[in-house]
This record gives C-alpha cells, structure tokens and sequence, in this order.
C-alpha cells in the first residue's frame, strides 16, 4: 500500500517552530531589555567615583575653564634663551599656588635631525661668505649659531647628546577670575625675566587642562626643539622638603616657604657644623636652637667665648659658670669618668685619660721630646697610682689627683727638670689658679653654660680643652639625650692635639646620645686642618650663614655647592643660608618670635633697650 507525502503540512511544521523560536527571542530580548533599563535606573541612584572627583560644572571659555567654583588657565612654553640655568623652572614650581605642570617628550632620530643641520650649516656659511664677498661688516649673530650647530652636530655625532621636542605646559587654579589673570601675569614675568616666552591659551583651554591632569595625553602639541643637556636643567624636582613630624623649628624653606621642622638626634648622627661671619646670625640661630631643644627636654652645655649666652642662661634658669684665673670654679683635667651600666675595664678608662691629660700637657708645654712624651706617660700612671687609681679600684670612691701631684711625680724622675720648670707656671706661677684644683663646678642643671671670656688669649684652647674633656666624662658617666655646643671651635683647631681630641669625641659622641655643634667664624682655619674637615664628614647637619669672600671658595670645595649657592651665601642677610640634613639641603630663613628674639638677640643697641627697660621696670617696682 502505498502512501503519499503531505508536504504541505511539514511545511507548515517549520513554520510554526520558527515563530515558536521568534517569540522566544523576542520575549528574551525583553527581558534583558527591561533587565538594562532596571540596571540604568538603579545605576542613577549609585556614587560612582567619577561622580566624586569630577567637578559640579564645567564651563569652557576662550582662554580659562571654569570647573564648578574653581578657575583653570594653562600656559605653554614658545621659546627659550641660548642658555637655560639649572632649576629654571624652580620659581614657579615652589610657588604656593595651586597648579598641574606637564612635561611631554618625543625623541627625535639623530639621521633626521643631522640632516637638518647639515643643511642649516650650509645655508649659514654661504650667508657669512656672501656678507664677506661684499664687505658687509661680520655678523655675530650668525656667527653664534654657526658654532652652536657645529658643536651640536659634533655632540650628536659622537652620542654625548640626544635631541628631543620638548613640550612645557602650566595650569593654574584660582577661585576668582582676576586672581587667576594676576597669577597668569606672575608667571609670565617670572619666565620672562630669564628670557623665556611663555603664552596663554586661547581657543584651546579645554586642550591645555587635558594635557596637564595625569592622561598623559599632549593636546597642545606645542614643543620646542631642545636637546638632552638644556632638558636635564628642566629637571623639575628641586624643591628639597626639611619637614618632619618631630623636632623644633629651625627656619623657614626659602624655596617654598615651608617649615624646616628636624630632630637632629633622628639622624646617623646627632652633631653639626655652622659655618658663618661675624654679624651673620650664627649665635642667634644657635640661641634658638637651645631655646627651642630645652623645652622638648633636652640637656644643653655650651662653651661661650664671648659671655653671649649669660642673657639666655639667666632667662631660663641655667647656670652659667665662669671659668678664669681669679674665678672660684675650677675644672680638674685629671677627672674619671664614673662607671655606666655597661661596665667599662677601669684600665681602658686610666688608659684613656692618660692619653687626653697628655695631649692637654703637649699643648701647655709647648714642642716636647720623645724622651720627654715618654716620660710623661709614665708619670702619668704614677700620679693617677699615687690616688690609689689602679685597675682594681672603685671609681666610685677614688679622689683624682690634680697638677701638683703630677709636678711632684715628675720631680722624683730622671730627664724631667724641663718639664717641671714649664709645669711651674702651671702649679706655682701665673697660671696656677687654672688647672690646680679640685673640680667643684656641677652639671645638674638642664642648661649649663662655661664662659672663658675673662681667659687670655693664650689660655683660652687649654681651658675650652679642660671643659670639654670634663663634660665628655659626665657624658659617658649617664647616658641620656644631650647638646654640647663649641662656639669659636677655631681656637682648638690651632694644635694638632686638641683638633684630634675634638675629632675623636664628635666620632664617639653618638653612643652616649651626645650631639655636638661646632660653631666657627674663621672657616678657612677650621677646614685646612686634616681634623677640621674629618669634624664636618661626621657631622649630619650643616648650617652655612652668610660667608665671607675669602672663605667661600673653600666652603664650596668641601660642601660640593653650586655656583648659585655659593653666591647666595655671599649676599645672604642675617639669619639667612642654607641648612644641610644628611643628603638634603634647603636655603633657609632662621625666624624667632617677639619673645624668643628678646631672649637670644645679639643686637648689641637691642640689648642696651632691653636693660634699659629692665632698670626703669626696677625703679617701679621699688
């Protein structure tokens, strides 16, 4: 039997699962559709972080951009002079205005741009011969630039130099738009006043913001052909910041106005150098510091030459101890340290003061022999035995023996008659108030101040030597945070011996939380000794003031300053420098307030207003 196909009704079959399909996709396409729609009204309501960072408005004008309340202008760069400084752009950057700075540089290939300049030679030499085949008078102008390509060719041959098209571009933002033409204006007579054109954008400043925010993206597309070395110069970060959470105020950042906040004991080291001529603020700067350290409760000791520091120590409750012929304190160079925590071998502690007492004595008796440097070493272990000061005693109980113990050891040794003629003088003479005696001064006091003003000049290294060496063995006796201040440090730097004991103590100090300040007038004295220069390495901050000119060729040797630097120390007014903190350094503006200026001043007419309304407020309050 046989049957016959229907295809009629396969056909309508397919037909009804296409549409079947259709719907579906249909009904599907819905769905998402209504899903989108959901999605976008949900989104409505969502922050996004666009919404945060961008602006309520934006209103783009002819030659600024308004966004919300804030107004934006961008300058560019057209043309530079022949020469550009290192930092030119620092004025600008380390103003204290709101602004957005982009670089953009696009290599050129050196094939490229020697074909240039081969041509640009060409031209310029056939212009100079055609001038000299006429007669013209020679024209400098071309000649200039016809030295600049050939040496620009040469550099660019031989690799030394890259050439690049350079692209500067500045936004500025002001919340008014006369603000915004006067900061403009600023700039543009910044840059001009070291020959660099600069304009305002006209027509493009949505371009110029978009190539300033962080897109990278060059819209301007203004450049200029430069190559690597005048490029280097724009280096733009040379703005060195000085601030830190802790420490005191020191000064005010020349660069940036900001605050040059540091705590000198967060450093390697503790100690500092100040470098400065007479009338440059350096005692004022120092006064500060003190003022300023005693109240973060740290222990200060200074050594003043001058009596400057009397005014200050009686302001705060210091004690200031006068140390002279006829004075009642006296300082025992032959002092011990007392014994710390950690226990030091009381031989390595004999030992030590053997060598410190002898190099104080090279310096009293002038040049001696090594029979005689011999002789005294072991009479300086006899004098020391003679208190019972041997390597089994308790330095807690020893009394230490004084000059006349050593000129009696002395008297008893064969080949010492000289020296006991020169220690005389010491012992019986004119000088025998000085070193003679018991130690009977103290150190208690959280400012303690030594004056050798009333010492003749040529007493004066051995007493700032006795000081120093008393103080350093109070030191190492308790640990705890100190500032030893050497003013007039020139004065040890004139003997070899007290150089190398100076030296040696700002090597050590660190251990016993000791920093020390080395202040000094006379730079060339302190830094032609091998000592005085090995004092500055050690030392983490460094504070030049105004120099004179016959110092500061050396103090730009040593300090590795530019020439910009060097004479910005030279035209420095008081109080004015650069501040030196490890690898940083900053120009600085030491400031004090009406308070701290009546304390430290060194003004010698200020000081006479200040007793003179001290004695008026006396005679009142009688």
């Amino acid at each position: 039997m046989a049957f016959k196909p229907q295809f009629g009704q396969g056909k309508d079959i397919g037909v009804s699962l296409l549409e079947k399909e259709k719907g579906q996709l249909e009904s599907k396409a819905a769905t998402e559709v209504i899903s989108l729609e959901e999605e976008r009204v949900y989104r409505e309501g969502v922050v996004s972080l666009k919404d945060i960072i961008a602006p309520a408005s934006l209103n783009v004008e002819s030659s600024f951009l308004q966004l919300g309340t804030t107004f934006a202008r961008t300058l560019f760069i057209m043309s530079y002079p022949r020469y550009i400084s290192i930092g030119w752009s620092s004025p600008v950057i380390n103003l204290s205005v709101n602004m957005d700075i982009s670089m953009f540089f696009y290599p050129v290939k050196a094939a490229i741009i020697l074909k240039q300049l081969k041509n640009k030679v060409g031209a310029l030499e056939a212009q100079i011969n055609a001038d000299s085949e006429k007669g013209s008078p020679r024209d400098p102008i071309r000649e200039t630039a016809l030295r600049d390509v050939e040496e620009l060719r040469d550099n660019l041959t031989q690799g030394t130099e890259h050439f690049f098209q350079f692209a500067f571009y500045v936004t500025v933002y002001t919340k008014n738009k006369e603000k915004l033409d006067q900061l403009s204006e600023d700039i543009e007579s910044i840059f001009g006043s070291k020959l660099i054109l600069t304009r305002k954008v006209l027509y493009q400043a949505e371009q110029g913001f978009n190539s300033t925010i962080p897109l990278c993206n060059d819209e301007l597309m203004i450049s200029y052909n430069m190559n690597s070395s005048p490029i280097a110069a724009s280096f733009p970060f040379i703005s060195a910041e000085l601030t830190s959470d802790n420490g005191i105020l020191y000064g005010i950042n020349r660069h940036n106005n900001s605050l040059i906040l540091f705590d000198r004991f967060s450093m390697q080291n503790a100690n500092m150098v100040v470098f400065a001529t007479s009338g440059a603020g350096k005692s004022y700067a120092i006064k500060l510091e003190i003022l300023r350290s005693l109240m973060m409760g740290v222990d200060v000791i200074v050594i003043d030459p001058e009596m400057e520091y009397k005014h200050l120590s009686d302001a705060v409750g210091g004690t200031y101890i006068n140390i002279s012929l006829s004075s009642e304190s006296k300082v025992n160079p032959f002092d011990l340290p007392r014994p710390m925590g950690q226990e030091i071998p009381v031989d390595d502690i004999i030992r030590s003061a053997v060598i410190t007492v002898k190099g104080l004595l090279r310096i009293m008796l002038g040049g001696i022999t090594t029979e005689q440097d011999s002789v005294i070493d072991r009479a300086l272990i006899e004098t020391y035995a003679k208190k019972d000061i041997t390597p089994d005693s308790d330095l807690n109980t020893v009394t230490p023996p004084i000059m006349q113990d050593l000129q009696e050891v002395l008297e008893g040794m064969e080949g010492s008659n000289e020296l006991v003629l020169k220690l005389q003088k010491y012992t019986e003479g004119t000088f025998s108030g000085l070193f003679n005696s018991p130690t009977n001064v103290e150190m208690k006091n959280q400012l303690v101040v030594y004056s050798v003003r009333d010492l003749e000049d040529e007493l004066r290294p051995l007493a700032i030597y006795a000081i120093v060496n008393y103080i350093w063995n109070v030191v190492r006796s308790e640990r705890k945070k100190r500032i030893l201040i050497i003013d007039e440090a020139w004065w040890l730097m004139q003997n070899e011996d007290s150089a190398r004991f100076i030296f040696a103590l700002v090597k050590r100090c660190r251990k016993y939380y000791l920093g020390v300040t080395t202040i000094t007038q006379d730079v060339n004295d302190f830094l032609r000794s091998q000592y005085g220069q090995a004092i500055v390495t050690n030392s983490a901050l460094q504070l030049l003031l105004r120099q004179s000119p016959a110092a500061v060729e050396n103090v730009q040797k040593v300090f590795m300053l530019t020439d910009s630097e060097k004479y910005l120390l030279l035209e420095s007014g008081p109080g004015e420098g650069i501040f030196f903190a490890g690898l940083k350094h900053a120009a600085i503006k030491v400031v004090a307030s009406y308070t701290e200026d009546q304390l430290v001043t060194t003004n010698p007419q200020q000081l006479l207003e200040i007793a003179r309304a001290k004695d008026e407020f006396d005679k009142k309050t009688k």
